[in-house]
């Protein structure tokens, strides 16, 4: 017979405390209106080939109205895009257009 070998080194630990198992979801804080953000606009080619992209950062609020943001941008500017971590993207040079539109939305921009 042959003896079973058991591992003492895993990397798993079993445990029966739930208070160890639960995530923290960070809540999402409310949108605050468009006169109290201060958004910044910047070309980025940083890890894009060489591609220039229009980086809109500073949004504060719900991951939704930041995609309503950057859907209205797109469709504005023509163009592709996505919205990352509260940052919008726009592909190509739309820095200028992107600024008026968003002054016309009455947000603070630099």
């Amino acid at each position: 017979m042959s003896k079973k070998k058991w591992i003492t080194d895993s990397p798993f630990v079993y445990s029966t405390n739930t208070e160890l198992m639960k995530e923290e979801i960070p809540e999402e804080t409310e949108t605050p209106a468009p006169h109290l953000q201060k958004l910044r606009i910047k070309l980025d080619t940083k890890q894009r080939a060489g591609k220039v992209v229009t980086l809109i950062e500073g949004f504060t609020g719900k991951a939704e109205d930041a995609e309503i943001l950057g859907k209205l941008l797109k469709t504005k500017c023509g163009t592709g895009g996505s919205v990352k971590d509260n940052q919008i993207l726009i592909q190509g040079d739309y820095k200028n257009k992107v600024l008026q539109l968003l002054q016309q939305l009455q947000y603070k921009v630099s």
